[in-house]
């Protein structure tokens, strides 16, 4: 994904919770095949975002504890996080439209 950032433990406070913008974190993992086929479609929501949210990724095999804090279950996970609190919380594989939908209420 050329669009989101890569986030980790070291710089989850920086780029998501203090955030001036809301931040869409995809948490995801190389061997899951929906977080692959999701991929695209964060990549274009990323690059459509213009300064109004922005959208990271957080490797949950190199970030366990992240994924621990914010109740990852399943892959994939986005949660929508708005001025450092969680906003909404979406499980699994899902168009762009509705993904927007959850994003929209929020900018």
């Amino acid at each position: 994904m050329a669009n989101a950032l890569e986030v980790n433990e070291a710089n989850f406070q920086e780029e998501v919770i203090e955030a001036a913008v809301p931040v869409l974190a995809d948490f995801w993992a190389p061997w899951c095949g929906y977080c692959q086929r999701l991929a695209p479609i964060l990549d274009d929501l990323a690059g459509d975002a213009y300064g109004k949210y922005k959208v990271v990724k957080i490797n949950v095999d190199a970030n366990r504890s992240l994924a621990q804090r914010f109740g990852v279950m399943s892959l994939p996970t986005m949660v929508l996080f708005k001025d450092g609190e969680q906003a909404e919380k979406m499980v699994g594989f899902m168009p762009k439209e509705y993904i927007l939908d959850k994003i929209n209420p929020h900018i």
